[in-house]
């Protein structure tokens, strides 16, 4: 099995990515190890640095971005800045793992773009707008306000959709699950 690849999940809240990241993972024949994200935000509880996020500075962070050390960063607010650093990617290579990334749609787009053939992107989406709110709505985290705004970045990502190599609709979770793991497998297997 050739390792050194890239695995790209982006999808809008309330599609199930984390819920199919999570159950592909259990396969260990994919060796794939998370990617941490890079962030100028500051722990919460009981995260550890190098372990749930690598926690910088803003000015840290910006001297990275200038010397070209990130595959891909978004300012989320203001001076709040999420990325995935270069490093962090070969560091998994280096142990013979292939990469997975959860990242925002422009993110992932960009990482796909900066890596070519080495990497995977896979688009997951909700049946519906409506399926969406339905998910967003039992999930009872939201007031109704958030899940509005929700819904229409929900909108705007979907319409990136066809710049991923592949797109997995997410009306039954097993059936997502074994497709983005079909996906997935042949792809490291090349």
């Amino acid at each position: 099995m050739a390792t050194g690849k890239l695995i790209i999940i982006s999808a809008p809240s309330g599609s199930g990515k984390s819920s199919i990241i999570n159950e592909v993972m259990k396969d260990r024949s994919l060796r794939l190890e998370f990617s941490i994200s890079a962030t100028t935000r500051s722990p919460r509880g009981e995260e550890r640095n190098g372990k749930e996020y690598y926690f910088m500075s803003v000015d840290d962070f910006k001297q990275k971005i200038a010397a070209g050390e990130f595959a891909e960063y978004q300012e989320v607010y203001p001076g709040r800045y999420y990325g995935t650093l270069k490093s962090e990617i070969e560091r998994i290579n280096a142990d013979g793992n292939n990469v997975i990334l959860d990242l925002d749609v422009k993110g992932g787009v960009n990482v796909k773009k900066a890596y070519g053939d080495q990497a995977l992107s896979i688009f997951i989406k909700a049946p519906s707008i409506d399926v969406l709110r339905k998910r967003l709505n039992a999930r009872g985290t939201d007031n109704a306000q958030e899940i509005e705004r929700r819904i229409s970045k929900a909108e705007y990502e979907s319409t990136f959709a066809d710049k991923f190599d592949h797109i997995v609709v997410n009306d039954d979770l097993t059936t997502a699950v074994n497709e983005a793991h079909d996906i997935i497998k042949n792809f490291v297997n090349q």
